[in-house]
């Protein structure tokens, strides 16, 4: 069979402004820490890196954590960490559900033979914490979960209740911080989270890949009484900490060159600091929000319970959903999100997250969804530049 290797072009996907649900636009300084060289990840160098790593996670996740690390895998690597390792057959497990991934942690429930006790609430909103409280009545669970920044909707979910009624019941509080890691006040330790996970590709800044966790001493002994063998070998905490620990036990090949990465986004974020990190996300979320409704188009989720990182736009009538979203991509290099599951053709979902989140982007999306929807014979109101200028 002939083979010509000079078919095979360089890789340039081209310059992209990434404001979609992730990933998000990363830093020239991640990209060249991530082309050092590779080396061995039992290298004392590397190990001196690790270590790095984890003391700024516990910076970013505000805890004083021991097993705070980079599982090898993305976001819902992460997930199915926490899970895995945490539940067992049987177990009561309370999962509260208002978007996509929510529903997906589900999925992770049934096929781990626990006990499910989902709590709904309709897309968009939150969840109601009397809901929850009505849900376990009588009940046991092992772990309450929620997601706290559902990327499919743009919902924020506050904590301090959930958290509350978690402890109440005895139960382990297990938190997605996905999409607001890095992007919004996330303190582990005075949340009384058990146990956390995220990813890079967000608000951090990374490339995907890697999925952060944390788990406090509570989750750890509860690791540690299982009555069964973790189902995931790969994923199986029990031995994984034992090479992210002093013992350095060689478990799996870590990602280097990712690490390296990661790293570096955590550095970036450090100097920048967190809370004027979590500003930058304000300012830009509320004058994209303002531009969006001086253009006479509505937000999904109600003010107060928005997402600073993540916008859920209605789609207004007489707007073709894909067209737009390729008009964008195509004519103005910028990639949005369309909408999940139920709001599927819905909504258009805006990220401002991490690196994206600046005021030259608020500027051209506004400027370019306004060209685009112009072009469609959509009635849009002039003015959404000078409202979201009002704000800066």
């Amino acid at each position: 069979m002939s083979f010509n290797a000079n078919n095979f072009r360089d890789v340039d996907p081209g310059e992209r402004v990434l404001m979609g649900p992730g990933p998000s636009d990363v830093s020239v300084r991640v990209l060249q820490a991530m082309s050092a060289p590779c080396i061995g990840h039992l290298d004392p160098v590397f190990l001196s890196i690790m270590d790095e790593t984890q003391r700024l996670l516990r910076f970013l996740f505000q805890t004083e954590n021991a097993l705070t690390i980079p599982v090898s895998g993305t976001g819902s690597a992460g997930m199915e960490t926490c899970f895995v390792n945490l539940v067992e057959p049987g177990d009561e497990v309370v999962v509260c559900v208002n978007g996509v991934f929510g529903t997906r942690m589900c999925d992770i429930v049934n096929r781990l033979g626990a006990k499910l006790i989902k709590v709904d609430a309709d897309w968009g909103k939150t969840i109601d914490p009397d809901t929850v409280r009505e849900a376990i009545k009588g009940k046991s669970p092992k772990v309450l979960a929620v997601v706290h920044a559902e990327t499919s909707t743009g919902v924020l979910q506050p904590l301090e209740d959930l958290s509350s009624i978690a402890k109440e019941s005895g139960a382990l509080f297990l938190v997605d911080m996905v999409t607001s890691l890095a992007g919004i006040e996330v303190s582990l330790d005075k949340m009384g989270i058990d146990a956390a996970y995220s990813g890079t590709q967000k608000c951090i800044s990374c490339p995907p890949g890697l999925s952060p966790i944390s788990f406090n001493a509570a989750a750890m002994e509860s690791l540690k009484n299982r009555k069964s063998p973790v189902v995931s070998w790969y994923l199986d905490m029990s031995m994984v900490s034992s090479y992210w620990g002093a013992d350095r036990k060689y478990h799996h090949t870590a990602p280097i060159n990712m690490i390296y990465g990661l790293r570096e986004a955590l550095r970036i974020i450090a100097e920048e600091g967190l809370e004027d990190r979590f500003a930058r996300h304000m300012l830009n979320h509320r004058a994209l929000v303002s531009g969006i409704e001086g253009m006479g188009l509505s937000m999904l989720v109600p003010e107060g319970e928005r997402l600073p990182m993540l916008n859920a736009v209605q789609i207004p009538e007489g707007a073709d959903d894909l067209k737009v979203r390729k008009a964008l991509l195509n004519d103005f290099g910028m990639e949005i999100g369309g909408g999940l599951g139920d709001l599927a053709g819905k909504v258009w979902r805006v990220g401002l997250m991490g690196h994206a989140s600046r005021r030259r982007n608020v500027f051209l999306f506004l400027s370019a969804l306004e060209t685009i929807l112009k072009a469609q014979g959509v009635n849009v109101q002039p003015g959404a530049l000078e409202a979201a200028s009002s704000v800066y």
